[in-house]
């Protein structure tokens, strides 16, 4: 059985996937990234999403804001934000 997510969850993924396409170069856009992701780790938590958790917890593990150089990781986490619009 699918998860139902939310409509406001959705939404807040779908900023969070955009927000990414700009954060790989930009360390501001990535600490927003990193935000965003945390707080919608706990809401999904809390809305019982539990697969969808894991999933944003595995983001989470691979984003490390770090200032001053690249996303070393930013094709990866691409990648997996982009399952979240597949569904």
């Amino acid at each position: 059985m699918a998860e139902i997510l939310p409509d406001d969850i959705k939404a807040d993924l779908a900023e969070a996937a955009i927000l990414h396409q700009r954060a790989s170069s930009d360390y501001e856009k990535c600490v927003q990234f990193n935000k965003l992701m945390s707080e919608l780790l706990g809401r999904l938590e809390d809305a019982h999403c539990y697969k969808t958790a894991d999933k944003v917890m595995t983001i989470l593990l691979d984003c490390n804001p770090k200032q001053g150089s690249q996303c070393e990781k930013a094709s990866r986490i691409g990648d997996k934000m982009k399952k979240f619009e597949r569904g």
